[in-house]
């Protein structure tokens, strides 16, 4: 599996630009807390999250991570982009990877990366694991 997944009509540049879109870091060794498998629930909601990227190209860059450290609430991934709010999410999983898309542009689209809950898809009304702030945001 490559390290990084981008998709968007430039070229990929490390590290992304704020104006190129959120960086979704996707644990690819969550599975929800079952036995160990070739294709855990982890890897298949990166698979799922390219499919839909590969259909419908976005200014995303997909990048697989092995923990995230949050195995008990599995799948997670985390979204960062400069000047924002870095969040751990949480519950997830292949069948959430569209509202995930989604809940990514509402990010991209925010100015400090904060995305009130009744904006976000219902199906992933509880994801958040946790924030950290942006290294030069001052803390609220």
């Amino acid at each position: 599996m490559p390290a990084s997944v981008t998709h968007s009509a430039s070229p990929p540049t490390s590290p992304p630009a704020a104006a190129e879109g959120p960086v979704l870091h996707v644990c690819t060794t969550c599975r929800r807390g079952g036995p160990a498998m070739e294709n855990p629930p982890g890897a298949q909601l990166l698979e799922r999250l390219q499919t839909v990227l590969e259909a419908s190209p976005q200014p995303i860059t997909l990048r697989p991570v092995a923990c995230l450290a949050a195995c008990d609430r599995g799948c997670t991934a985390a979204i960062a982009m400069p000047g924002r709010w870095t969040w751990l999410l949480g519950h997830l999983g292949p069948e959430k990877a569209e509202d995930l898309l989604a809940y990514a542009k509402l990010y991209a689209a925010s100015a400090k990366g904060t995305v009130m809950p009744s904006r976000r898809p219902a199906s992933l009304s509880d994801m958040i694991l946790g924030r950290v702030p942006a290294a030069e945001q001052e803390p609220s």
